[in-house]
């Protein structure tokens, strides 16, 4: 007879109970992560009169590059993020993707701020106070306000302290409660993320993967931030649990209404958790855009070899992708190349792209795009689209003839934009 109380357990892990974490029996076809996430939550939906919890601004990391002997001088910088710009909404998510190196992880420690920037300004809450601007001391009351979770659960705990000192630590640090409300809180919070609110004396070894992450997860919640740092939260788990992890993370963002800066490197979780998403590219956002514009329409030739990569990925009305080869190795971001950084990558660079960095020039209501031959497959234009607004000629020269235009370059979106078609100015 089963206890009620004490459920039956997983005999490889005692932590795990049965029917705790999904499995795929012997013979049933594997599920993907979209139709077992779908089958919780569908997927969050854009809100585009949110105000904006986080602006970033022309946000920059550099890493210096030291000499060998025994005066090291400084030889050269890592560019790992290298101006960039983008908004978070008040309760919404943007995801960020790109390829390993390319500074997505860098730009979650500097919105954290473990790390300092170089240059840029970080804009939070309502009063638009500049995280990066301050010290240590002005940023500790606002560090409950924008918590991270970690990428990996089984590093990112500490094995020497109990579950409950682990997700009580920052309401010690910054005397939320009183000594003795700590622990019911914790218990509240374990509750919350689908833990056994009776394990709080455990260890993080006692755990499975996908337990260690809700502890990592319900240690972000303690604090009640406005913004979490998601880092690949759930890159190293099954599919299944990946899956459930996603839906807890929906179920708290509409519980306790907060924005999610989410770092991943697959497409399918973030189409579904992310109702806007930013592509990076050797330290740069090369493209950003709502969750339809930028699966079913991409214009940015990087974006569109990440989608055909993903397997059964549809861009709308067009059929299945197909799969788009880069050819060659990412530059080195200590010595990164003139102009577009993808230029020596892309099946399109022309000399412009060498000569000339493209702007993120928003070409549509909710679309940004950084590449002088911005189209979508099959319909990238001949010839560059952005020598009338940089006043260049074809090759990426001065053209005395062609006045240059301004290009916003605001971290939101403009009520005007360039239409490609027309090559024109319009409004919505």
């Amino acid at each position: 007879m089963t206890d009620v109380n004490h459920p039956p357990q997983n005999p490889e892990n005692p932590a795990v109970t049965e029917g705790q974490e999904l499995s795929t029996a012997e013979g049933e076809p594997h599920l993907s992560f979209a139709e077992l996430a779908q089958s919780g939550h569908a997927p969050t939906q854009l809100n585009p009169e949110a105000e904006p919890v986080l602006s970033v601004e022309n946000l920059k990391m550099y890493f210096p590059v030291k000499s060998s002997g025994l005066v090291r001088r400084t030889i050269g910088h890592v560019q790992a993020v290298d101006g960039i710009s983008f908004q978070v909404p008040r309760g919404g998510s943007l995801g960020l993707v790109g390829e390993s190196g390319c500074g997505k992880s860098t730009t979650g420690r500097l919105i954290t701020r473990l790390y300092t920037p170089t240059a840029g300004s970080m804009r939070f809450g309502p009063d638009q106070v500049d995280l990066a601007g301050m010290s240590n001391r002005e940023l500790k009351p606002l560090r409950r306000d924008v918590q991270m979770i970690f990428q990996d659960p089984y590093t990112s705990l500490n094995p020497r302290h109990t579950v409950g000192s682990i997700v009580g630590a920052p309401l010690e640090v910054h005397k939320v409660v009183p000594k003795n409300k700590i622990l019911p809180r914790v218990q509240e919070i374990l509750e919350v993320v689908g833990l056994n609110p009776e394990h709080y004396n455990r260890y993080p070894n006692e755990f499975s993967g996908g337990q260690r992450q809700r502890i990592g997860i319900a240690r972000a919640l303690t604090l009640n931030p406005k913004l979490l740092v998601a880092d690949e939260p759930v890159s190293a788990l099954d599919v299944s649990i990946q899956a459930q992890v996603i839906n807890l993370l929906q179920e708290v963002q509409r519980e306790f209404d907060i924005a999610f800066l989410f770092i991943a490197h697959d497409l399918a979780v973030v189409r579904h958790f992310c109702p806007e998403v930013a592509v990076m590219y050797l330290g740069k956002i090369v493209e950003i855009a709502d969750r339809d514009s930028l699966y079913g329409h991409a214009h940015h030739p990087y974006t569109q070899a990440l989608l055909s990569a993903v397997p059964d990925i549809k861009s709308a009305g067009h059929g299945r992708r197909e799969r788009i080869r880069l050819e060659g190795d990412v530059p080195s971001p200590i010595n990164p190349p003139s102009g577009c950084r993808f230029r020596t990558r892309c099946p399109m660079a022309q000399e412009i792209c060498a000569k000339v960095e493209p702007p993120l020039l928003q070409i549509g209501p909710r679309h940004k795009v950084a590449c002088h031959f911005a189209g979508e497959i099959g319909r990238h234009p001949a010839t560059p689209v952005t020598t009338g607004l940089l006043g260049v000629d074809k090759q990426g020269s001065p053209d005395p003839a062609v006045t240059p235009q301004p290009v916003g370059t605001n971290p939101g979106y403009d009520k005007h934009w360039f239409d490609l078609d027309s090559q024109q100015m319009v409004s919505a």
